[in-house]
């Protein structure tokens, strides 16, 4: 089974010249489906009909099968279902003045991160390009409003997926494609430094924002609650980092779950500042209070010890910002999404 989401612009064209079809007719079909949501070949009507009729025989548009949707006050959380049975979840975000969708590029992750409610699981497979975005494709048609901002922040490790993710953006940000602005495109890493290396010479990924999952200014701490980093050392990622060639008035954003009694102490946050200090302006940090999950054994630190935290970076010249995570309430946060959990229809798709 073929899906139309899995070929960018070019790969299409030569497709559908393997077909019998004009070049140029996947340009037509490209704008039905990523500018106006057609879903159905029939209702492109600037195509013959014995060409639509091929296409229905040749390609289908949704790999994701839709289960649920879960509404909070902040944000939506949609549940899919792959074709080989596992769960996706996606998070549509409501922020003050747009809509931020949060796309996962695995099932499952293995990066192993002890606070992360996705480890637990760990990773099943990669997700397709046509998966990601069909991610965006079923959400964005069942909202009213446009999505203006993603974030590869779902389940699993973008970078552990670099093919399938770079496609997919390649798709978001094409004018050919949903068209979306670079800066409005985020990728979030836990650091892995050999596709960060790839990524910064990479001319379609290195447009995109960078953020990068920190979470402790020394190496020790770091490894054990993300293991991964015992190959991906903090100095070897600090090293990309500071290299990383940003775009004019862009800068990395260091992720940074403050987890109580562990990485939120005065001298964490000392040590964390002297770590940024000579490259503070090519930086900004995310201070994020952990989210609960009933199978984890951390807990959020008290506001007064999170907004201390932060008075240390600011008053050290660090622009800091705490972020208090959405969806929450539906286990859809920062670090709470699963791919095998006991869920409980709410309400229908």
């Amino acid at each position: 089974m073929e899906f139309i989401t899995d070929y960018n612009l070019e790969e299409l064209r030569e497709r559908f010249v393997s077909l019998g079809l004009e070049k140029y007719r996947a340009g037509q079909v490209l704008k039905w489906l990523y500018k106006k949501l057609t879903t159905d070949f029939s209702s492109m009507t600037d195509l013959p009909k014995e060409q639509r009729r091929l296409l229905e025989d040749t390609f289908r548009f949704h790999p994701l099968e839709k289960l649920d949707r879960v509404d909070a006050p902040d944000s939506r959380k949609y549940l899919f279902r792959t074709h080989d049975g596992h769960i996706v979840e996606t998070v549509l975000i409501r922020e003050r003045d747009h809509l931020t969708l949060c796309v996962s590029s695995q099932v499952g992750c293995a990066v192993g991160c002890t606070f992360c409610a996705t480890a637990i699981d760990g990773l099943r497979r990669n997700l397709t390009s046509a998966e990601i975005l069909d991610q965006f494709l079923q959400v964005q048609k069942d909202s009213p409003e446009k999505i203006r901002n993603v974030v590869f922040m779902g389940m699993g490790e973008p970078l552990a997926n670099y093919d399938n993710v770079r496609k997919a953006a390649e798709i978001m940000v094409s004018p050919w494609g949903l068209d979306l602005s670079k800066r409005r495109v985020t990728v979030s890493t836990s650091g892995l430094v050999a596709q960060l290396r790839r990524m910064a010479e990479d001319p379609i990924m290195r447009e995109l924002n960078l953020a990068v999952s920190l979470n402790a200014p020394r190496q020790s701490t770091r490894e054990s609650i993300m293991p991964i980093t015992r190959k991906n050392t903090l100095s070897e990622l600090m090293e990309v980092l500071v290299k990383y060639p940003l775009p004019r008035y862009r800068r990395i954003t260091l992720e940074y779950v403050l987890i109580k009694d562990l990485n939120d102490s005065k001298r964490d946050a000392e040590e964390l500042a002297e770590l940024l200090r000579r490259h503070r302006k090519r930086f900004k940090v995310n201070l994020i209070p952990f989210n609960p999950d009933p199978n984890l054994p951390y807990e959020r630190p008290e506001l007064t010890r999170v907004l201390n935290f932060q008075k240390v970076l600011w008053e050290r010249g660090i622009s800091t910002f705490v972020r208090f995570s959405k969806g929450v309430d539906v286990f859809g946060a920062c670090g709470q999404l699963r791919a095998k959990r006991d869920y409980v229809k709410i309400s229908n798709p």
